[in-house]
């Protein structure tokens, strides 16, 4: 067995797919009515249908996880960033951990948490 996917609900599929490709590159696979699978494994799906499947309401910035990526460029990363979106919502500016890892944290869209971070080596 392995994991094949990570899913993330959105309002707006669009506009999703267009945060994702523009910031970290992924590119549509597969384009099903309300479910949308990205390179790198991310699914996004429309947030009625999982409201269906729950029954239930969605939650933003519940931090109960987060989609990690690295970047060894991370001061360019942030600037694209602000550029792109300068409503963007910190969990915390670019930090440099105690060990040396430069960390940014941040809501997508959708209140679904990121972490953009230099490769620990």
């Amino acid at each position: 067995m392995k994991l094949k996917n990570v899913l993330i609900v959105v309002k707006d599929i669009e506009k999703s797919k267009q945060f994702y490709h523009e910031l970290f590159g992924l590119d549509t696979i597969l384009d099903n009515d309300g479910n949308m699978i990205l390179t790198e494994g991310l699914v996004l799906q429309e947030e009625k249908y999982w409201k269906e499947f729950l029954g239930t309401e969605i939650i933003p910035e519940n931090n109960s996880c987060e989609l990690y990526f690295e970047e060894r460029d991370i001061e360019g990363f942030v600037e694209k960033l602000e550029a792109c979106y300068p409503n963007v919502k910190y969990v915390n500016k670019l930090m440099t951990h105690s060990w040396g890892q430069k960390v940014v944290r941040f809501y997508d869209l959708d209140g679904n948490l990121i972490e953009v971070g230099t490769p620990v080596v």
